[in-house]
């Protein structure tokens, strides 16, 4: 969700600008935590239009992994900041990309951090990326950081996009059958239609059904289209809201099938973020924090903000996490290992390969079972169609015969 605030800084100076958050809480949070004092803010309606270009434009995740990859390489070859974002900018293929990096380039030529040069762009790099910049200037470690966030993205990345290829199959298939099915209620089965009734036989019900679809879609298509694109259109703009958006949120991690891919993914980045910010250096409570705005889902967001506010208050993590029935119990238990034996880096990033793992094998076996499933929903279609038209067809050739 994106947020426009005016704030000021310490020493009076205005500021104002856009803000990518979950909530505007979070936005009123990420802005303090820069030094700013918020005046005003307010969601951005103007970048939620159906057609604007930045719901089009975007920086993709692996150009990201690249640029993390050749920022660290060029690090460990001695050339400076200012001239490896340049060089960069210069190669990158991506044009929104390519801006962002000459302007950072600017920025850090004119005395800039890196961290706060590429804050300024919240839609491409996450607080998380931030805040792991930031803790490699402060300890020395550039290098190394970039060469952790590559590799987080890198297994985000093959994660996240093997999920949406696995759930766009079966979309694309489904909508295909549904046009072609829609194409014959329409074309074909009035014409069969009128036979059947001409032939004076008596009509079973099944096939009543298939020519009243048959009538609507040819005298009132035009209206259910309007509706249907109503719908669309309103469940999108609806989406964009805090209620949408929780409901849509719930609905991944609870509706069979899907839920299991979409918690062992949550899991897997909770674990893999926690892990990399601690390797890092980065305190739990910020980790915490950090991984609550870029998990990617609200429930599990509202639970890491209700576990840091138990942190602060000198309880143990492990037990946090434990009152909530959506984190899994082995989760708990082997943090609560890792806070016992002093080894909790090591324990997140266990749990980070497993549900990586986990949630590769969920993919792989829904893929194994969309084939055979949806050959026995669209042959089912398909044999009920034909079997409502050609039966009393069949009959009428048997009474002429």
């Amino acid at each position: 969700m994106l947020f426009s605030y005016n704030a000021i800084t310490n020493t009076g100076e205005k500021k104002q600008g856009n803000i990518e958050a979950i909530s505007s809480d979070g936005a009123i949070s990420s802005l303090q935590r820069r030094g700013l004092i918020v005046v005003s803010i307010e969601e951005d309606k103007g970048n939620q239009s159906f057609l604007s270009l930045t719901f089009f434009e975007s920086v993709p995740m692996k150009a990201l992994v690249i640029m993390s990859r050749q920022i660290s390489t060029l690090f460990e070859a001695q050339v400076s900041a200012q001239k490896a974002f340049t060089m960069l900018a210069t190669n990158t293929e991506n044009p929104m990309l390519n801006g962002i990096l000459n302007k950072v380039a600017e920025d850090i030529q004119a005395g800039t951090s890196i961290s706060n040069a590429l804050g300024k762009y919240p839609e491409t790099f996450s607080e998380f990326y931030v805040n792991m910049i930031r803790v490699g200037e402060e300890s020395g470690k550039l290098k190394e950081v970039f060469s952790y966030l590559a590799d987080y993205l890198d297994r985000q990345y093959e994660l996240t996009s093997k999920t949406k290829n696995a759930l766009i199959y079966p979309a694309f298939v489904i909508g295909i059958f549904f046009l072609v099915m829609t194409l014959m209620f329409v074309f074909i089965v009035p014409k069969l239609a009128l036979m059947i009734k001409e032939s004076g036989q008596v009509i079973p019900v099944y096939t009543k059904v298939v020519i009243f679809i048959s009538d609507m879609l040819v005298h009132y298509g035009i209206f259910i289209l309007i509706a249907l694109v109503i719908g669309v259109f309103y469940v999108f703009r609806l989406t964009r809201t805090d209620t949408g958006k929780n409901y849509l949120d719930r609905m991944k991690i609870s509706t069979p099938v899907v839920k299991n891919i979409f918690t062992k993914l949550y899991l897997s980045r909770i674990a893999d973020n926690l892990d990399t910010m601690l390797s890092a250096g980065v305190p739990l409570v910020r980790s915490l924090e950090i991984t609550s705005a870029v998990v990617g889902n609200r429930i599990y967001s509202d639970i890491l903000l209700n576990a840091t506010e138990d942190v602060k208050a000198g309880g143990a993590l492990s037990v946090a996490l434990a009152k909530h029935s959506e984190i899994p119990q082995m989760m708990s238990q082997m943090i609560k290992v890792g806070e016992e034996t002093g080894s909790i880096g090591n324990i997140l990033k266990t749990l980070g390969h497993f549900y990586n793992r986990e949630a590769k094998e969920s993919v792989d076996t829904m893929v194994t079972l969309i084939e055979p499933v949806m050959i026995v929903f669209l042959g089912l279609g398909v044999g009920l169609l034909l079997a409502s038209i050609l039966m009393p067809i069949y009959n009428i050739a048997g009474g002429v015969a």
